[in-house]
């Protein structure tokens, strides 16, 4: 139970990170080789792909923060077996250039290595998110 718990205490620091625009606290949550990938069709929005490694996590983690600011995340489902955990989510996004803001669900798919993020697939509605920066 307290490893599932330590999971799921990690995942809702790194969240928190997110939301509070801080870089830095959400890369030292994953593995220095940890590995983030927001699926989607790359040739219809170019966010998506895969990115490796604290210096590419900051870099992408600090263009994803200073574009689309979480104003609220609501857990909806915590699902955890073994060393993987899934959430869903309700989250509130602005986009910060244009100060749209949407309602969305995104579902996250982790897997947990010594205490930290190894790989994290996010899958959001990336035609809301196209929408969004047009």
């Amino acid at each position: 139970m307290a490893q599932r718990e330590d999971m799921l205490a990690l995942i809702r620091a790194a969240y928190a990170a997110r939301g509070d625009g801080d870089v830095e606290g959400l890369v030292t949550a994953f593995h220095t080789e940890g590995v983030f990938t927001l699926m989607g069709d790359k040739s219809a929005l170019a966010l998506t792909g895969s990115m490796e490694g604290h210096p590419t996590l900051r870099a992408a983690f600090g263009q994803f923060i200073a574009d689309f600011g979480f104003e609220s995340r609501e857990i909806l489902t915590e699902l955890v077996d073994g060393d993987r955990v899934a959430v869903h989510s309700r989250v509130v996004v602005r986009y910060n250039p244009s100060g749209k803001t949407v309602s969305t669900e995104m579902l996250d798919l982790f897997r947990i290595q010594d205490g930290k993020i190894v790989e994290l697939i996010e899958f959001a509605d990336t035609a809301q998110i196209k929408a969004m920066i047009a």
